[in-house]
Parts: structure tokens; C-alpha cells; sequence
């Protein structure tokens, strides 16, 4: 079946050229250049990946995410922002996108970002029942329940976007293993792109946020300086 993929784009050029990249990867593109004829699409249903600008007329990029995160349906989301700050990233990772592409971006670096979303769908469809499912995983005063993908500190519980548990569920699946951030991208993201180590930077600065006491003395997630990353034994 033929995966729908909206975009939503104020800018022709750029829109036009996400049509053109999103059908050579034999998928439907549906291109809308307003933020509030863009969500009124998606509530039509039948969207598979919504690929999101930030600055949109009619309703902006952050609210049209919120939106589509409070619906029961999981559908992935990739945001396009010209700017490049840290606080409009962790913005939209925020408000529930999965990823993000900073203008200007490349077509092979937007074609992997595409493909990476649909494996982690195909992953999440295919996972196991809950008869089977990995049980849950305690680590100190941390508790992760994979089958709920809810995440507990000191029994409280914690809002995760979804790449942000499927990070915190990796490195907990390893532990005592160093991750290099690029390993981290291929493992998680599904992706492997020079240069966006970023990426995974800005995630668990965020997750540490959430889940350590004290976010500079991180008890769980622990830097290996001149390597990466690992999580406690």
C-alpha cells in the first residue's frame, strides 16, 4: 500500500521539492502551503507522515503538532524550521515531533530521515503482544515499562516523546555499554548522517532533564568523554 506523506509548506520551491523527493521513495505526496488547511487535511485521516514547517500562515507548526499529538493515532512527524537554536528544536521535540531538519537541508539527509521514521513504524507494528513483551526494567529509583512505553522516577511518572523513550529504552537495554553518538543515531534514528551528532545531544540533555536528580551529575546516563555515551550498571 502506498504510504501518504503531508507536507505542509509555505514555501513552493521547497515544497515542490519535498513532492518530487517524497515520490521518488514511491510514496503519495500531499502538499499544503497554509498550517490550517494543512491540519483540516489531517484530520481527514489516511496520512501516514506528516513532514511539518515551523513558520506556516494560518496556524503555525507547533500548534498543528500539539494537535496531532492529542489525537488517540500515532502518526510520525518531521519538522522543517529555518532557525537553528536550540530552544526551537527542543520546542518541537516538545510538543511531539520525532525528528527535525534545519533548513537547508540535503535530499539524501531528508530521504533517510523519511525512511528512518517508516522502519520505526514498521518496528512498532510488528513489536510483540503484551503476552510476550520485554518485561518491565528497573533501575534504582528509574522504572520502564516497555509495553506501556510510560517511564516512572521514584513511582512518578514521566512524559517522554516517543524517540526520547526509545533512546532511555536502548541505553537501558545496554547497560555498562558506551554508545558513540553516531552509533546512538544508526541504532535509534535509523539513520546515519555526518554531522547530526547533535541530534542525540540535544535528546539526552533532555532526557537527563527528566529523569536525573541532578542533570549536571547524572546518575544514569553518563558521559564518556572522548566517546559517547553509556548507562549505569
Amino acid at each position: 500500500m502506498t504510504r501518504n506523506v503531508l507536507i505542509i509548506e509555505d514555501d513552493p520551491s521547497i515544497g515542490e521539492l519535498v513532492c518530487i523527493h517524497v515520490a521518488d521513495l514511491g510514496m503519495n505526496p500531499v502538499l499544503c502551503e497554509r498550517g490550517d488547511a494543512g491540519l483540516e487535511r489531517f484530520l481527514e485521516g489516511d496520512i501516514d507522515l506528516v513532514i511539518l514547517d515551523l513558520m506556516l500562515p494560518g496556524m503555525d507548526g507547533l500548534s498543528i503538532c500539539r494537535k496531532i499529538r492529542s489525537g488517540s493515532d500515532y502518526v510520525p512527524v518531521l519538522m522543517l524550521t529555518a532557525k537553528s537554536t536550540e530552544l526551537d528544536r527542543v520546542l518541537g521535540l516538545e510538543m511531539g515531533a520525532d525528528d527535525y531538519l534545519t533548513k537547508p537541508f540535503s535530499v539524501a539527509e531528508l530521504a533517510a530521515r523519511v525512511k528512518a521514521l517508516f522502519r520505526r513504524v514498521d518496528a512498532m507494528a510488528s513489536s510483540p503482544s503484551p503476552e510476550v513483551a520485554v518485561a518491565e526494567l528497573r533501575v534504582a529509583e528509574l522504572r520502564l515499562d516497555p509495553t506501556r512505553r510510560r517511564v516512572f522516577v521514584k513511582e512518578q511518572e514521566v512524559e517522554l516523546t516517543a524517540r526520547e523513550f526509545d533512546l532511555l529504552w536502548h541505553f537501558a537495554r545496554h547497560p555498562g555499554r558506551v554508545f558513540s553518538r553516531v552509533q546512538l543515531l544508526d541504532s535509534v534514528w535509523g539513520y546515519n548522517h555526518e554531522g547530526y551528532e547533535h541530534t542525540v545531544n540535544t535528546h539526552i540533555n533532555r532526557l537527563r532533564g527528566k529523569i536525573e536528580t541532578d542533570p549536571a551529575r547524572p546518575e544514569f546516563i553518563q558521559t564518556v568523554w572522548g566517546v559517547g555515551y553509556r548507562f549505569r550498571e
